[in-house]
């Protein structure tokens, strides 16, 4: 039955991934895009995430597979960070829907996979690991 269950949630969070490719072709790239992508994003993020994100422009999330948290920062590209159980960065991924999104958009769509199908986002995601403070692929 949990197995039913977790497929249910994959699925409804690639319908929602599919749901936002449409809606931001839809658009054209201006502020007002990305206001609304951001209003979007707001609105998905519990209380929590919401104060983060608007304090420091970025947010955690916790892998729905391992229960590793990941901290997605505002951008678009090489924006997520895998932070050990101290907190301390371990690398950084960079995945996202393909497209000219807005921050925003990709931003929700990294939460929702990381979320619901934390392995399925990392298997298309690029790693870079972090050595003595810096990045290196």
């Amino acid at each position: 039955m949990s197995q039913q269950i977790l497929l249910a949630v994959g699925w409804i969070g690639l319908a929602l991934i599919c749901m936002l490719l449409l809606s931001a072709l839809s658009r054209s790239g201006s502020f007002e895009t990305e206001a609304r992508a951001l209003t979007l994003l707001k609105e998905w993020l519990s209380p929590k995430q919401r104060a983060c994100y608007e304090r420091f422009r970025y947010f955690d999330v916790v892998g729905s597979d391992t229960g590793t948290r990941y901290r997605i920062h505002h951008g678009t590209q090489t924006n997520i960070e895998e932070l050990s159980h101290t907190g301390q960065r371990v690398c950084k991924w960079c995945f996202a829907p393909e497209g000219n999104l807005v921050a925003g958009d990709v931003m929700l769509a990294q939460k929702i996979a990381l979320e619901t199908n934390e392995r399925g986002a990392l298997s298309v995601a690029h790693r870079t690991f972090v050595s003595m403070g810096r990045a290196m692929s």
